[in-house]
């Protein structure tokens, strides 16, 4: 099936050839759905602090930034902003030429609330010789819509969502990737600095350097603090094969194997090449002006708290095992720990001996670890924490998306439907052992996570593979904690005119 040109090509790809054929029986094969024990609830897998508890967190948090650890701020920013302005590009093409639906209205109503709106008026006279108010009086809407998309305007159609322009401050708009620097600053800076990671695609990596290069001493005078900052690009080794939908592979017009991007679960490649004991992960999209930054900074140190002081208790606990001198009593606690803190159980463990028991005691301790906050649901599409099934029979939290969960199930279904919260892709992660060595991150996926997408290309139909998304099976063999964060820490922009709600607007 693989001529000796396909191999070249998947060997220059830094891919093997018993990964592609690993990848194509998937396409074959399919993934089993994941076995649900219970949806997670508070009192079920998800910490509710009160203000006593979240305090401690926020103690215990900058106690430990004091100690001299690395901390960085992992920000996947390859995202394409093309799907924010799906609707206005639709008006461009439209054949009328006034708004008319309600998401134009809406734009073109409240289109001086936009933070990018000085910007796009210096763009509109530059090639229209006129402001958007004169355009707007003479009903051109298009030319103000071309400008904000084109490529001679602010070509928004096709620059990354994190260098858009989404706040405005008095001495001027900010981007997204400027909000995370100051996130940054205020809660994951420790000894004087503060290191900063973002996942771009190659196409926009000059364009990220070329704002960092504008904009961080601007930031780092303002908050005392000096920037570290990196980047990294998703690895052509972790593209997946496309297949038709037959499951031959699927090849352009020259004949050459079709790869595409393997989606976020590829980032555990990038992630494990951070050298860092704790990594913040959050979504380039979710950010707030500074005056409604308290409750983020705040939750996010509740939680990095929640995740040092957990971590903690399991090295002590290793290094206890590493004695071999441990009485029953303790290996007893150390049970109850990994049940009740970390919500890892297994039905059969009273029939284990103390050998085996240490064993596996060792295993689940010594692995990375993640707290993740979790927001009461409000219908966002996306994953939510479950209690699922493992490989090794054991029961732990998990993040799942709809994909994972067999929709002719009716109990599971209703646990999906029914569930009380809602992943806003809000993670601490802790990433090496108790020795300081890092982990290995790929060796704790589970491969059986990913799933199996229809797309198209040039007219003709095929089958994408992802791999295991990165805050769901990529981290499937994780120590994971549920916290419930506050509604107000989660603020994405899927649409422009998301921009135009209140949490997206400055204080005045």
């Amino acid at each position: 099936m693989l001529s000796d040109q396909d191999l070249k090509q998947i060997k220059a790809r830094g891919i093997s050839e018993e990964q592609v054929e690993y990848q194509l029986n998937q396409f074959k094969t399919g993934f089993p759905f994941l076995k649900l024990e219970s949806a997670a609830g508070i009192g079920n897998g998800i910490i509710s602090p009160d203000e006593d508890a979240r305090k401690k967190s926020v103690e215990c948090w900058n106690e430990y930034k004091q100690e001299g650890h690395k901390v960085v701020k992992f920000v996947p920013a390859s995202g394409a902003a093309s799907r924010m302005f799906k609707d206005m590009f639709a008006f461009v093409n439209a054949p009328y030429d006034v708004p008319t639906t309600a998401f134009e209205k809406e734009y073109f109503d409240n289109i001086r609330k936009f933070a990018f709106r000085e910007a796009l008026c210096d763009k509109c006279k530059e090639n229209e010789k006129k402001s958007i108010r004169t355009l707007l009086d003479e009903g051109n809407y298009k030319a103000v819509a071309r400008n904000m998309l084109a490529p001679e305007g602010l070509n928004y159609g096709n620059l990354p969502k994190g260098l858009l322009l989404f706040h405005e401050y008095a001495e001027g708009p900010r981007t997204p990737m400027e909000e995370h620097l100051v996130e940054a600053a205020l809660y994951a800076s420790s000894n004087g600095e503060a290191n900063v990671h973002f996942t771009v695609s190659h196409d926009h990596l000059e364009l990220f350097k070329q704002k960092v290069a504008e904009k961080a001493d601007y930031y780092a005078n303002k908050f005392g603090v000096k920037f570290n900052i990196s980047f990294s690009e998703q690895k052509p080794s972790t593209d997946t094969i496309a297949v038709n939908p037959d499951n031959t592979p699927f090849r352009n017009e020259d004949g050459s194997l079709l790869f595409r991007p393997g989606g976020h679960g590829a980032l555990i490649q990038n992630l494990n090449d951070i050298d860092a004991d704790v990594v913040f992960i959050k979504n380039i999209d979710n950010v707030v002006p500074d005056h409604l930054k308290a409750d983020t900074v705040e939750y996010k140190q509740v939680i990095a708290g929640i995740l040092v002081e957990l971590q903690k208790r399991a090295f002590e606990y290793l290094r206890l095992l590493d004695t071999g001198r441990y009485t029953h009593e303790q290996l007893e606690e150390i049970i109850h720990f990994l049940k009740h803190d970390l919500c890892c159980n297994r039905t059969d463990l009273k029939e284990l001996e103390d050998a085996e028991l240490v064993i596996y005691l060792r295993k689940k301790l010594n692995r990375p670890m993640r707290v993740c906050g979790v927001v009461k649901n409000v219908g966002e599409p996306g994953g939510g924490p479950f209690l699922t099934y493992n490989q090794d029979g054991t029961i732990s939290l998990q993040i799942l998306e709809s994909s994972q969960i067999d929709k002719s199930n009716e109990a599971y279904m209703k646990m999906f439907t029914e569930g009380t919260h809602f992943n806003p892709v809000d993670l601490v992660c802790a990433i090496k052992d108790y020795k300081g060595n890092p982990f290995n991150l790929p060796e704790f996926v589970d491969v059986t996570t990913g799933f199996i997408s229809s797309k198209s290309k040039n007219g003709r139909e095929l089958k994408a593979l992802e791999l295991p998304g990165l805050w769901n099976g990529a981290m499937s063999d994780w120590n994971t904690v549920f916290v419930e964060v506050p509604l107000s820490t989660f603020n994405p922009v899927k649409t422009v005119n998301d921009l135009l709600r209140a949490q997206h607007q400055s204080a005045e």
